[in-house]
């Protein structure tokens, strides 16, 4: 059945997340498709069970190449790129960390120094060996992992839309759990909520109206545990193995294309806001919404969406030099 506003939503729960499709027309066979595209997907890029291309990557590390589907290596080749960027924060090798400190799982402890220091000589993305001729990935070293989870959601949001262009739809709305994608403009565009960190389930600090843009937003409240009065998350900074710890709650990158959401998002945690809002003055193509320790919404700039504030324990800010 339609909502009040003719928009027919079906959901699921895939990649541990609730997904919801939104279109103006009902069809329940789209949405099956729909559904079915993101499993086939989350079953080549998961690390967390069988059937698993990824998996079969990790197990042969230190042993052979493994010849792996175009989508995987495609992936794998952008998340390797992207970790080699100078000072990065975004490391696709970082799987044996996220595996001990177990953040939002049970078990969720801060490690031993030691080991953290050792599981850092794991964690070299240079250490991924790539073949594109034969599109296999060796990791080069025994207890190497790779982990796509940071940028596997933007990746498979990017492949609905363009398998719901190719149907005909030109306007809808896809929601993978923080990877929002749109389609179109219906009167004027998508609303899209910006999250309250810490806060319930549908507080909101304010909304971005957007029309065919990606809404990619991370958060430190997203998995986390308190432990000594210290709170850890689960964005890592692959360079020390902790949790980064900034002035900054979430960051939401508004984009063409929700991979770049998905790299942008760490790249700028990171970096922080004054870096990061220089570094994206080099790219009119990616915007960002930083919510700072302080109360503070940062706008990078507003080109490509307009913002509504509705708490007013918040100000914004826009430019910062």
């Amino acid at each position: 059945m339609a909502s009040a506003d003719g928009v027919y939503n079906y959901s699921a729960v895939l990649m541990g997340s609730p997904i919801q499709l939104r279109l103006f027309e009902h069809n329940e066979a789209l949405a099956g498709a729909v559904f079915r595209l993101i499993k086939q997907y989350e079953n080549r890029f998961t690390v967390n069970r069988e059937p698993s291309e990824v998996m079969a990557v990790n197990r042969a590390a230190g042993q052979h190449p493994v010849a792996v589907s175009p989508p995987v290596y495609q992936l794998i080749r952008c998340a390797k790129a992207a970790s080699l960027l100078p000072g990065s924060a975004f490391n696709l090798a970082i799987g044996p960390l996220v595996k001990r400190w177990k953040i939002g799982f049970h078990g969720d402890a801060v490690p031993p120094a030691d080991e953290i220091r050792q599981l850092l000589t794991l964690t070299r993305p240079e250490r991924v060996i790539l073949d594109d001729a034969a599109s296999t990935v060796f990791l080069a070293d025994a207890g190497m992992e790779i982990d796509l989870g940071a940028i596997a959601k933007g990746y498979i949001a990017d492949r609905v839309r363009d398998y719901l262009r190719r149907e005909g739809v030109t306007a809808g709305l896809i929601n993978l759990g923080g990877n929002v994608h749109t389609l179109g403009a219906p009167d004027g565009g998508w609303t899209v909520g910006l999250k309250k960190p810490f806060a319930g389930r549908d507080a909101l600090i304010g909304t971005l109206t957007v029309a065919d843009k990606s809404v990619v937003t991370s958060g430190i409240y997203e998995r986390y545990f308190e432990q000594d009065g210290h709170c850890y998350h689960h964005i890592l900074d692959p360079r020390s193995g902790y949790p980064l710890d900034n002035e900054l709650l979430s960051v939401t990158i508004i984009s063409r294309d929700s991979l770049d959401g998905d790299i942008w998002t760490t790249l700028l945690y990171g970096m922080g806001v004054t870096a990061g809002c220089a570094a994206l003055r080099q790219r009119e193509d990616i915007e960002a919404i930083f919510v700072t320790r302080h109360h503070e919404v940062i706008c990078s700039s507003r080109r490509q969406f307009q913002f509504t504030l509705l708490d007013d324990q918040y100000r914004i800010t826009d430019n910062i030099a």
